[in-house]
């Protein structure tokens, strides 16, 4: 959980004790026993309010007493409707210090979501706004983090919150950066303009830093120019160290030779449009050879980082090294738990990856009873357990898992996932042919209000509203150069546009995703230094924000879209932060 970057919550705390000190109930409310237990006992005879009062006094004194777990327990659990006045102020106060605290972000939104109607000192207003704010970052709402952040930072002029509005802006597409610059003020447009500044670069550290200068000579009474985010300042050890040579190591010939020749084409285009003549490409077939002699070749050629290998054989072999023999960006995630070779990161269009982030993504929709739809075989079976155990960590149920035979119609095996289960989603692993038939099935059986959440493989990517249609309401996500006018605000705002342009006019629709990912690892290989020394580097590329976990696996964050009228519309923010979302 992300702390608090100054005194605030010292002061909000002080702010506590002495309201708890303050508050006295009336006299037929007092009570004579401070006994935790005592307290909960007597709160299930009294009425509503006055049981919200006493449960309220009971999570206060276990607070003090240091069983903080249960204290959280207890005032998550009290309805703030039937407080008002100082113990309303009291209980969010309470709650937010205890969800920060406790490492739990969903209390300290529920403490925090109508601070308007609290009885606050300025102090405390900003020390709830930025405990709102760090939370709503933990548990990836980005925009609405960058809004709670801004606002303080507006208010306080705090430098310390640097860091963290950075990591939320650094999120968000360039339409959401738009709109912040639009509804926040000045010093929301002064970030904006510093988060173009580095995102138009092109791994070069000293041109970055002309063009960081440059902002700041314009900028300079803002936070950021005072003092730059600690992960740009960290980039100045990059200087001089920029990749000039990378070796592609992709087969030429065999079952991957296909997918590879689109990745491979969607890195030489980026690279010819990338307008950098101090890069060099150096292609080798690694189709026979083992890893050591692929390597040496490419440290004989003057290479100074890789990409690839593709085969998942090959990423296994290598995670399970201590190092590699050069910083390596494998187009392919290893078979391993993790990743623990020195110097080697892992990037793949995931279906696994877009699973959890859909389970993530209806968790924080509200819902907590899932059926899952997915094929019967065993990419089927990974993308689904990918879900199930991503929605039973948030604390979510199964209601119904059913395996489809994909050659066959949708009707029998869409009614069993929702016969007398009672789900309040459907999450859907399905190719555009099937896909089409569940949204009907489910309206023919009285079920066509239940929200369904698919990966990206539903869409393909080219707009057909007569066959889409049958897919209206469903929501999906996908990659920006996939979705352009839902994910980023149309073509000219997507990243690397020139290189989408091209490749959108001469490659196959089905492997349009593969050569964006070209175009991504080569930006990639271009940052791997920056991705080694600076912890949460991130790239927004045309595969959704990129950014390296700790173990070096690259993770993708992708937009959301929904159909309506057959095509893919833009969805907001998750509903359960109260933010945004299209009807």
């Amino acid at each position: 959980m992300l702390k608090l970057t100054r005194g605030l919550l010292a002061t909000a705390l002080l702010a506590l004790l002495l309201a708890g000190c303050a508050y006295q109930p009336g006299i037929d409310e007092r009570v004579t026993d401070d006994d935790p237990a005592t307290l909960l006992e007597q709160a299930q005879q009294q009425e509503p309010a006055r049981a919200a009062r006493t449960r309220l006094e009971a999570a206060d004194i276990l607070a003090r007493q240091g069983q903080r777990t249960q204290a959280l327990e207890i005032a998550r659990q009290i309805d703030r409707s039937q407080l008002a006045g100082d113990p309303l102020t009291r209980w969010a106060l309470l709650l937010a210090d205890l969800g920060e605290s406790e490492g739990d972000p969903e209390a300290v939104i529920q403490a925090t979501q109508d601070l308007d109607g609290l009885a606050l000192s300025r102090s405390q207003t900003l020390a709830l706004r930025e405990q709102r704010g760090l939370a709503l970052l933990e548990r990836d709402n980005p925009f609405a983090a960058a809004k709670a952040l801004l606002l303080v930072q507006t208010e306080s002029d705090d430098e310390a919150l640097n860091d963290p509005i950075w990591r939320a802006l650094g999120e968000l597409d360039q339409r959401r950066l738009a709109e912040l610059g639009e509804r926040q003020g000045a010093l929301a447009r002064g970030w904006v303009a510093l988060v173009e500044a580095v995102r138009s670069g092109d791994g070069n550290i000293d041109r970055l830093f002309l063009r960081l200068d440059e902002w700041r000579s314009r900028n300079q009474r803002h936070p950021a120019a005072r003092r730059l985010p600690a992960d740009l300042i960290a980039l100045r050890e990059l200087s001089g160290q920029e990749v000039q040579h990378i070796a592609v190591l992709l087969p030429e010939s065999g079952a991957l030779s296909r997918i590879a020749t689109a990745i491979g084409e969607g890195i030489r285009t980026r690279h010819r449009l990338s307008n950098d003549a101090n890069v060099r490409l150096s292609f080798i077939d690694s189709t026979s050879g083992n890893l050591e002699s692929l390597y040496r070749e490419a440290q004989n050629r003057g290479a100074q980082v890789v990409i690839g290998p593709l085969n998942k054989d090959r990423v296994s072999e290598l995670e399970r090294r201590n190092r590699v023999p050069l910083p390596t960006l494998a187009l392919n995630y290893g078979r391993g738990a993790s990743n623990a070779a020195e110097g080697l990161f892992q990037y793949g269009l995931s279906a696994e990856g877009e699973a959890k982030q859909a389970a993530r993504r209806a968790w924080d929709d509200g819902h907590r009873r899932a059926a899952l739809l997915v094929p019967d075989n065993g990419w089927g079976q990974r993308v689904g357990e990918a879900f199930w155990d991503e929605w039973r960590a948030q604390g979510g149920k199964v209601t119904k898992a059913v395996r489809y035979n994909p050659g066959a119609s949708a009707t029998e095996s869409t009614r069993r996932t929702i016969a007398e289960s009672r789900p309040d989603l459907l999450f859907m692993l399905a190719l555009p042919d099937y896909a089409r038939q569940v949204p009907p099935t489910l309206d023919y059986y009285g079920a066509n209000k239940l929200p369904v959440y698919a990966t990206s493989h539903l869409f393909s990517g080219r707009l057909n509203p007569r066959l889409d249609g049958d897919l209206n309401g469903v929501m999906f996500l996908d990659i920006p150069w996939q979705i352009p006018d839902a994910a980023a605000g149309g073509e000219d705002a997507l990243p690397f546009n020139a290189s989408y342009r091209s490749l959108r006019e001469e490659t196959d629709p089905n492997l349009f995703r593969l050569s964006a990912m070209g175009v991504d690892a080569f930006e990639l290989a271009r940052r791997l230094p920056q991705f080694q020394l600076v912890s949460n580097s991130e790239l927004f590329g045309a595969t959704g924000t990129l950014r390296a976990r700790h173990d070096g696996r690259i993770q993708r964050t992708l937009p959301w879209a929904r159909f309506v009228d057959g095509v893919p519309q833009p969805v907001l923010s998750p509903g359960a932060f109260g933010d945004e979302r299209t009807p």
